[in-house]
């Protein structure tokens, strides 16, 4: 069966939860009030990594909806992308990079999710290849492009064929990236679809090109989803990951620790620990304080060799991204911008006094 065949028979409605997750009438109507909302849709090979009789299960709480709608605090818009956006679907935020969001479709809805604004919602996606090539050309300091959504693998492999060939023709750009959590929620996508691999293969040629991708449990590093990471990585695409720390899902180093070892053990290079962002339905749900995710990343790293400790504990904040650091003497937490909005901020320290219950750092930053 085709990949897209396959995807039409997602679990997108509470009714289709009743039975295989043992729901109470109580559940199934929150679990609809928030569907209603926030869209749901679970392939079903990641359905069936949930424990039914487990309610605490990790894969269910990043795939179906909690029912906790009232814990609906946040915004929608945690890191300005409203403002970067210079057309339909491209943001240029930081000065090397634009971000081309090519969908506003996921193959999954994960409950984490920090576009839920637009994702399976429509609206400011699906950007131009050409008027991105142009707007490109147009701006030499750019030197990659980033495809995203939405996710990026879920349009048709001639889309992402023309994006491809597009951009490969821009000899400014030193590689591109592709964001798609499609190894970790649907491995069909990748390991079903011979085309896509020539069209990576075609492209490599010429660019080097990255997928980064999601894994934040070792749970889903399972037999189906590593298939799909070594055949993109037999092909040359070389495959990283961002990990969201989320409460109830990885927030303890001793499985934050074991994901990082058995990510680097398969070659994929971990590339954020990001702190998960104060998102509207996400926020009281997944976030943890940013001194006890430091504990946490510290921890976890302690377990890891030199390899293993790749990844920078990060905010994706509306000014850049920032790194968390440790803490100094007096117990105060030290930033870093490793990326910024503001070119001048770059590399730029700077100390805060948090409490044990701070999880974000206010849009206005004053620099010390």
């Amino acid at each position: 069966m085709n990949w897209t065949e396959v995807l039409k028979n997602n679990i997108t409605t509470a009714e289709e939860l009743i039975e295989p997750l043992h729901l109470t009438d109580e559940e199934y109507r929150k679990i609809k009030k928030e569907v209603d909302v926030f869209p749901m849709s679970v392939p079903r090979y990641y359905f069936s990594l949930i424990d039914p009789d487990d309610p605490d299960d990790v894969i269910r709480k990043m795939a179906v909806p909690s029912g906790d709608f009232e814990l609906c605090d946040g915004v929608l818009d945690t890191s300005g992308e409203h403002s970067n956006t210079k057309l339909p679907g491209l943001q240029h935020k930081y000065r090397q990079t634009t971000l081309v969001l090519v969908t506003s479709a996921c193959a999954m809805y994960c409950r984490h999710c920090f576009r839920r604004r637009l994702v399976g919602l429509g609206g400011e996606a699906g950007a131009d290849p050409d008027q991105a090539a142009a707007y490109i050309k147009d701006h030499p300091e750019v030197t990659n492009v980033l495809l995203s959504g939405g996710d990026a693998l879920v349009v048709p492999t001639e889309r992402i064929a023309k994006w491809l060939d597009t951009l490969s023709e821009l000899d400014q750009l030193d590689f591109v990236r592709i964001g798609s959590r499609t190894p970790v929620t649907f491995p069909e996508r990748i390991t079903s679809d011979p085309e896509l691999i020539a069209v990576f293969a075609r492209f490599l040629e010429k660019k080097q090109l990255y997928l980064v991708t999601h894994f934040n449990h070792p749970k889903e590093l399972t037999e189906e989803s590593l298939k799909a990471v070594k055949l993109l990585q037999k092909t040359g695409v070389i495959v990283k990951n961002q990990t969201v720390l989320m409460k109830g899902i990885n927030d303890d180093p001793e499985v934050l620790g074991t994901l990082l070892r058995r990510v680097s053990a398969v070659g994929i290079v971990q590339h954020y620990i990001f702190q998960c962002r104060p998102v509207k339905g996400v926020k009281s749900r997944f976030q943890v304080s940013l001194r006890d995710g430091l504990d946490i990343v510290t921890k976890a790293n302690a377990m890891q060799n030199g390899l293993g400790k790749s990844a920078d504990y990060t905010m994706s904040h509306v000014t850049g991204k920032i790194r968390l650091l440790g803490t100094d003497r007096d117990g105060r937490v030290i930033f870093q911008y490793k990326q910024a909005k503001n070119p001048d901020n770059i590399g730029r320290i700077f100390t805060r006094d948090l409490s044990e219950g701070e999880t974000w750092l206010p849009d206005e930053i004053i620099l010390d």
